[in-house]
């Protein structure tokens, strides 16, 4: 995987697993993300250069970014984001497939300019 920070080595083991496996099938990565303030979120030119290619690379795997909204604040707990996304893949190899898709490099180099702080979490197909 890509030098990610907060990178959950043990979740990640159990996403290979399951992509070498039988159970192996579609997931939903619940991306929570804040953004730093030259992204200029939600209409800044950083940004939507990374939406681009986040849209680029999550096809090229056969994935599909389901939804995406703005956040306007937290009601309970402290985990402060700008935009919350729902990206359908159609496995756990598709997910792990980011790494190597042709989009990658200017994806993580986007990411890289414009994420100050994300979390990624699977989820249950719904």
């Amino acid at each position: 995987m890509a030098d990610l920070p907060n990178l959950d080595i043990d979740e990640i083991a159990r996403v290979k697993a399951i992509a070498g496996s039988a159970e192996d099938g579609p997931v939903l990565m619940l991306n929570l993300n804040r953004y730093v303030a030259e992204a200029e979120y939600p209409n800044g030119e950083l940004y939507l250069a990374y939406r681009k290619t986040m849209a680029d690379i999550v096809a090229e795997v056969g994935g599909r970014i389901l939804w995406r909204t703005s956040a306007h604040g937290h009601v309970v707990g402290d985990l402060v984001i700008h935009e919350a996304l729902g990206i359908w893949y159609p496995s756990h190899q598709a997910f792990l497939d980011l790494a190597t898709a042709p989009s990658s490099d200017e994806n993580m180099r986007l990411r890289a300019l414009a994420v100050e702080a994300a979390n990624l979490l699977r989820c249950d197909v719904y």
